[in-house]
């Protein structure tokens, strides 16, 4: 019996046989950590997932190339657009400078990656350390029409995008219910439409993690970078893309609308997404304090692991 692997697409909503581009060469992205805290189990189950994937397309003889990235700029609080980057803050707490935040927090995921017996990627690549492609990607989306630059900040325009293609896709989200379910901008804002989201981030004068761009001075979007990476290491399109179930949307959504804006076609042929670990109901996350560290599940304490997550 001739070996196959099913793949269940979130895109398609179906499960198919798995047929890579460039047979034997297969391309896997999955979305890393932002590096700002411990990790959790819901980081562990992740991991296992892609690694389980990884195993067994070698089993099957392919040649995979498994990018895996670092968020270590760009990610900021609520998963936003507004508020201050999740590392920066880690930073102003601790005394740290931010890049010693994320070298420390990367040191700590390697570890229980390899307690956890997890193979480490072929490429792993950290967002800081790919601004030039970032903002050759903007460049791209912005003559194609589909961003503007207000004050130094450059912002996708969703509404331009939808009128061509179709917006909400992966996640099967309508445009019509996501402006009705948005509350209208409060005339501070600079974007035009609440659904946009940003590309560029002009920084204030207290941020900390900047570059220089023909805009501004500032840093990338949280979404920018996957685009980036992933196309920069598997080419303009690969075969598998994986992340969490919470990074279905926005994040991946409009990771499709910047390839297929700056690129013209949509670089993914699988999109696949484990569910997440939930503690009563809700999701487990550093944001919601209801988290049990991998540290602390390898130290055998179950009581504090227990008593972690009763602490309201």
């Amino acid at each position: 019996m001739s070996k196959r692997l099913y793949i269940y697409n979130t895109l398609t909503r179906k499960k198919e046989a798995f047929d890579p581009i460039n047979p034997p060469f297969v391309g896997l992205y999955a979305c890393g950590p932002t590096v700002y805290g411990d990790a959790h189990l819901g980081h562990a189950r992740q991991a296992i997932t892609f690694d389980v994937l990884y195993r067994y397309l070698l089993f099957l003889d392919y040649k995979v190339r498994y990018v895996r990235n670092i968020t270590d700029v760009g990610h900021l609080e609520d998963d936003a657009d507004e508020g201050e980057d999740k590392i920066l803050v880690k930073a102003r707490l601790e005394s740290l400078e931010p890049m010693e935040v994320v070298q420390h927090y990367m040191n700590r995921y390697h570890l229980n990656m390899a307690s956890l017996n997890v193979l480490p990627p072929s490429i792993e690549p950290r967002a800081s350390g790919h601004i030039i492609e970032q903002q050759e990607l903007i460049v791209k989306i912005m003559e194609a029409g589909y961003a503007y630059e207000v004050n130094g900040s450059v912002y996708f325009d969703v509404n331009a995008y939808h009128e061509k293609h179709p917006y909400g896709q992966l996640s099967g989200r309508k445009i019509e219910d996501l402006l009705s379910n948005t509350r209208a901008l409060d005339g501070q804002s600079e974007k035009r439409s609440p659904l946009d989201f940003a590309l560029w981030k002009k920084a204030d004068p207290a941020h900390i993690m900047r570059w220089p761009s023909r805009w501004s001075e500032g840093y990338p979007g949280w979404h920018l970078e996957c685009s980036a990476m992933s196309t920069k290491y598997l080419g303009m399109q690969f075969d598998i893309h994986g992340g969490g179930m919470d990074l279905l949307f926005p994040h991946h959504e409009c990771e499709i609308a910047q390839n297929v804006a700056g690129y013209g076609k949509p670089s993914v042929r699988y999109w696949m997404h484990n569910n997440m670990i939930t503690i009563n109901g809700q999701k487990m996350g550093r944001s919601l304090g209801n988290f049990i560290t991998l540290d602390e599940l390898f130290a055998g304490d179950h009581t504090r692991c227990w008593n972690r997550l009763m602490v309201p």
